[in-house]
């Protein structure tokens, strides 16, 4: 009975590392516990497997927010993303083929695009392909198959077949979690496929996630971190983690305090 008390107040401790520091290490926690490693790293799976957090190598992360589908997502945190599709429609220029991904952000992106501009968009998302049909200027291609409800779009084996014959100027990615050590990371495990493909057909990889994504991980693995050229984030996120970001090549670019 005591051992069950001591786990259970072990993990809650960890879990509050988590909400207040982000990434916790397993020798730190088992020097702090005064435990073995092996017992903290027993103690992060079984976090991990009722969904508590993310392991990653050494150590774990908080879970990425989100897991919702992208017709429930597209409602929430609307002024945020709003700021976060202004700042990134500075990076889309007339003339290049861009790749929306399902996301709702981008969808927002979608929306902010000056009516006047004229680009080639794929996307594999119906709702951002709709957003885009009063844009006169701008051809739209439809990455096609099966669309899964809870991503909003097109991941499966067709779609990933079909993104293999584009060459994008621009990949805008969607990313349930980012962080330096794991990644750009999603949910859906053909969801991440789908977007790795993408961003790598493309010239260049642009994301934007309001300040709660960064320094967390999904499940599944997308691309390392340094194969995102530019990052839209808001103020406010850790400065600590946009200096990480920004030393492994990234261009950092927060949105204003809309406040």
């Amino acid at each position: 009975m005591q051992t069950d008390l001591l786990l259970r107040q072990r993990q809650a401790i960890i879990q509050d590392r988590l909400k207040s520091s982000g990434r916790v290490l397993a020798v730190d926690l088992a020097k702090e516990f005064g435990v073995s490693e092996d017992t903290i790293r027993r103690d992060l799976r079984e976090m991990a497997a009722a969904g508590l957090c993310e392991r990653v190598y050494g150590g774990a992360l908080p879970l990425a927010p989100g897991g919702t589908s992208l017709a429930k997502r597209v409602a929430e945190l609307t002024d945020r993303k709003q700021a976060l599709a202004v700042a990134a429609t500075s990076f889309i220029r007339s003339g290049m083929t861009v790749f929306f991904d399902a996301s709702s952000t981008n969808l927002a992106i979608a929306q902010a695009l000056p009516a006047d501009i004229r680009l080639v968009a794929v996307t594999n998302t119906p709702l951002i392909a709709a957003a885009l049909l009063d844009k006169i200027g701008v051809e739209i291609i439809v990455i096609g198959g099966r669309i899964d409800r809870q991503v909003g779009g097109a991941v499966g084996s067709a779609a990933q077949r079909e993104i293999l014959a584009l060459r994008p100027d621009l990949c805008i990615l969607g990313a349930c979690g980012i962080d330096v050590g794991a990644g750009i990371t999603a949910f859906d495990y053909e969801d991440a496929a789908f977007k790795r493909l993408a961003a790598q057909q493309s010239a260049a990889v642009l994301v934007a996630v309001t300040a709660d994504k960064i320094g967390t991980s999904a499940p599944h693995a997308v691309v390392p971190a340094d194969q995102c050229t530019t990052l839209i984030v808001e103020d406010g996120a850790s400065a600590a983690s946009l200096s990480a970001f920004r030393k492994i090549g990234i261009d950092v670019v927060l949105t204003r305090d809309r406040n």
